[in-house]
């Protein structure tokens, strides 16, 4: 099939899944269909380990989609079919230029759209359907169009059809079909402008031979300068988040007892400084580790203080990981404290890639690079986890457990809580909980969440 094919056919199955629909089951569907086809189009060139590896995340984030329905999963499905189609394509290209291409794509999608010797066949339609679409299909859409404007302009002229019965919502029909057709359009016919064609030659992870010279980075700092600037700094900055690690843990775990609402507080708090010192002191190694200076060989003492501080910051991180674990031992798990951690432990991996650059001497974007796709990756994770039924089933042993919190605020933990609520004879909250139910299994099949059908 050609591309004119693709986008053809993925509109009509948009058309035939969404309308009269709500977003549930079949966007899953709709995102496994487009995974199939992007298989059966992409090049034997193209299909590399990576592009293998998107194809089986874009298939199981459409099916996480068909049982959640939830952000989470709808955040894997949109990033794991723009992967998959900006790798089908350009298998060479960095992922930080993929939101770039699909926006310009996104803006400019109305211009490409009238250049239709790209995208539609060279050759003339055949007699009759070339007559069909010149006679029927282009009027049709025309006076569909404009029927629709001038009924909204004039109420006796809506009345002319009033007395005729429409089994088809015209308006969400075109709506549908333009939205389909949109998306179809820039999923398989997207351009990648020559501007970011060149970006990506500079979004490379190694140094060239050429810029491996040693040169001072700034015209009033020589190298001498700004080595010993360097050590300077990394040796103060040692000794600095040496006494705040102290300080920290002191406060931290040899305090005496604090109320809850005051605890929460102070552990909000300290895990904030935590994060913005763990970003600063990413910033700080980058600046000083951003060119050529990689390659000083008089650099020995700056690199090895760079790694003392890496390994001190990788200190506090699991210092904060240890409050944050007693936090939840304490009070019980939440979203955001399962967030907290997620948090830390990309910022743990943070660390690591960073003294990975240092060791190996990479470029300061390899560090974009890399965590971009440790971010998809925990985007992936969110998205295939029911952390809703973890956390209800974790706190529900509690003896300070709160039914109406987990029911409220804790999402796909009904079958979880219809346990609790058998256990303790609580026919109010199961009564709560079956309604909810209800109400999700009164959707019609393609709006459905299918985690609900699970539950009986």
């Amino acid at each position: 099939m050609k591309t004119h094919h693709y986008i053809f056919l993925t509109t009509a199955l948009f058309v035939v899944l969404f309308y009269n629909e709500n977003v549930g089951l079949n966007l899953g569907i709709l995102c496994i269909i487009y995974s199939v086809l992007t298989l059966l189009r992409t090049p034997a060139k193209n299909k590399t380990k990576t592009f293998f590896v998107l194809i089986a995340t874009s298939v199981i984030s459409g099916i996480a989609f068909a049982w959640y329905g939830d952000l989470a999963s709808f955040l894997a499905v949109v990033s794991s079919l723009l992967l998959l189609s900006y790798r089908s394509k350009n298998r060479r290209m960095k992922i930080l230029l993929l939101i770039p291409v699909f926006v310009i794509n996104t803006f400019t999608s109305v211009c490409r759209f009238f250049s239709f010797d790209e995208w539609l066949p060279e050759k003339t339609i055949p007699g009759f359907w070339q007559k069909m679409f010149a006679f029927v299909l282009i009027p049709l859409v025309l006076v569909s169009i404009f029927f629709g404007i001038y009924a909204a302009g004039s109420h006796h002229f809506a009345e002319l059809y009033s007395g005729y019965e429409w089994d088809l919502d015209i308006w969400q029909f075109l709506c549908m079909a333009i939205l389909g057709f949109f998306i179809a359009f820039n999923y398989w016919n997207y351009a990648v402008e020559k501007l970011i064609y060149k970006q990506n030659m500079r979004l490379n992870n190694d140094f060239k031979s050429e810029e491996k010279t040693l040169k001072n980075t700034y015209s009033f700092f020589d190298l001498e300068a700004e080595r010993m600037s360097g050590v300077i700094s990394f040796l103060l900055l040692n000794i600095l988040l040496i006494f705040f690690i102290v300080t920290y843990n002191y406060e931290q775990f040899y305090e005496g007892s604090k109320a809850a609402v005051k605890l929460s507080e102070e552990t909000h708090e300290r895990v904030n400084a935590v994060i913005l010192s763990i970003v600063m002191a990413v910033l700080v190694m980058m600046f000083y580790f951003k060119s050529a200076f990689n390659f000083d060989p008089k650099a020995g003492i700056l690199k090895i203080l760079a790694k003392i501080w890496i390994a001190l910051n990788a200190t506090l991180i699991l210092s904060a990981m240890a409050k944050n674990a007693e936090y939840i031992m304490e009070y019980g798990y939440t979203y955001k404290r399962l967030g907290v951690s997620a948090f830390l432990i990309l910022s743990m991996i943070g660390l690591v890639l960073m003294f990975i650059k240092i060791q190996r001497k990479k470029k300061n974007i390899f560090l974009f690079n890399t965590m971009a796709w440790f971010a998809y990756a925990t985007i992936l994770v969110c998205s295939f986890i029911n952390w809703g039924g973890f956390i209800t089933l974790q706190n529900v042993q509690r003896k300070n457990f709160n039914p109406d919190f987990h029911r409220v605020s804790v999402h796909f933990n009904e079958k979880i809580l219809l346990e609790y609520a058998d256990r303790n004879n609580k026919k109010t909250l199961k009564n709560e909980i079956l309604e909810q139910v209800k109400k999700h299994k009164d959707e019609s099949l393609l709006s459905r969440a299918l985690y609900y059908d699970s539950i009986r």
